[in-house]
């Protein structure tokens, strides 16, 4: 009896660091898989936060500025038309800034990337 219960033991230990060896080597294994920075990361989630944005934009500026239009065009009330054409100004500047920020940032980025400017 003491034979199968030290037999048993010893049986439980191997399973043990076999699981261990095994953890090991796939933690191992898949490090370079995750050698990406916290600031590549960042990048690759603020590109995806601001195409959602540019795209969302887009669609908002289009709905309003054809109301704006609309409104321009049906209105005998030149109080809205006056409205309606600042709204079509502000929308038109808005959408052109949101757009032109991300060409700033795609060229300014490679002009000091790693923190070192050599312009």
């Amino acid at each position: 009896m003491s034979k199968e219960l030290v037999s048993g033991s010893q049986r439980l230990k191997n399973a043990y660091w076999t699981l261990v060896a095994a953890a090991s080597t796939m933690i191992l294994s898949v490090q370079p898989v995750m050698a990406e920075t916290i600031w590549d990361r960042f990048s690759t989630i603020m590109q995806d936060i601001y195409g959602q944005l540019v795209g969302i934009s887009t669609i908002v500026a289009v709905t309003v500025a054809a109301i704006a239009l609309l409104v321009r065009m049906i209105s005998r009330n030149q109080r809205a038309v006056d409205e309606a054409t600042s709204w079509l100004k502000r929308v038109v500047v808005t959408w052109i800034i949101l757009n032109t920020l991300g060409f700033i940032v795609a060229y300014l980025q490679p002009l000091i990337a790693g923190g070192q400017y050599t312009g």
